[in-house]
């Protein structure tokens, strides 16, 4: 099976209210090179055909369309889920082949080769499935037919999804260290961040090692 990703991008100048300690600008940066890593991680994927960036950002848009992904806004206004369910409908309408699957888009170490195996893992399923992240109680990815898709995001989502999905085993690390704060960036060094993060802290000046 072949996938669609639903990646949800709230626009930088909003988004890592988390980052504190850096400038605006900084925050700023890192948001984008964020979001332009997990894209490309996931553009480089083998069981990704197509990646629909969902943001109200029309500049921020046209740097992921040139990557290769494609682009619509929000559909609900803060309301993650319902935007993401509209966004599988809108999938699911180009790409009726495609199975859509949401994921995070602050995953700046992300891998395609984790992508791919959470993907293969998911294909066996047949219904729901998601990767909880490296604390257990939030959620990278979910993903579902386009007629089962009910993703619930959100605070405690691990539990939430677990009621009606599988949680896919296995290490996937670089795909369950998503980032909201410096030391979660720090943390993920060792992963290996994507060349954007990198270049974006570097000019920051951060101390990440």
């Amino acid at each position: 099976m072949s996938f669609a990703v639903l990646l949800p991008v709230k626009p930088p100048a909003r988004g890592k209210s988390r980052l504190v300690g850096v400038s605006d600008a900084t925050r700023v940066a890192l948001a984008s090179a964020f979001a332009l890593d997990t894209a490309a991680a996931c553009l480089a994927s083998d069981a990704v055909a197509a990646v629909l960036a969902v943001t109200d950002d029309a500049f921020f848009a046209s740097s992921l369309i040139g990557l290769g992904c494609e682009a619509i806004p929000d559909g609900v206004t803060d309301d993650l889920n319902g935007s993401l369910r509209l966004a599988a409908a809108e999938a699911a309408r180009r790409w009726p082949q495609l199975q859509p699957v949401a994921l995070c888009g602050d995953l700046p170490a992300l891998r395609s080769g984790d992508l791919d195996a959470a993907l293969d893992a998911a294909d066996g399923v047949g219904s729901a499935a998601f990767v909880a992240d490296e604390a257990g109680t939030g959620t990278t990815l979910y993903t579902a037919p386009a007629d089962l898709f009910a993703p619930r995001y959100g605070i405690g989502s691990a539990a939430l999804h677990a009621e009606d999905a599988k949680a896919l085993a296995g290490e996937l690390v670089s795909l369950r260290h998503d980032v909201d704060t410096l030391e979660d960036l720090r943390t993920a060094v060792p992963l290996g961040l994507g060349p954007r993060t990198t270049l974006a802290a570097a000019q920051a000046g951060l101390l990440l090692g």
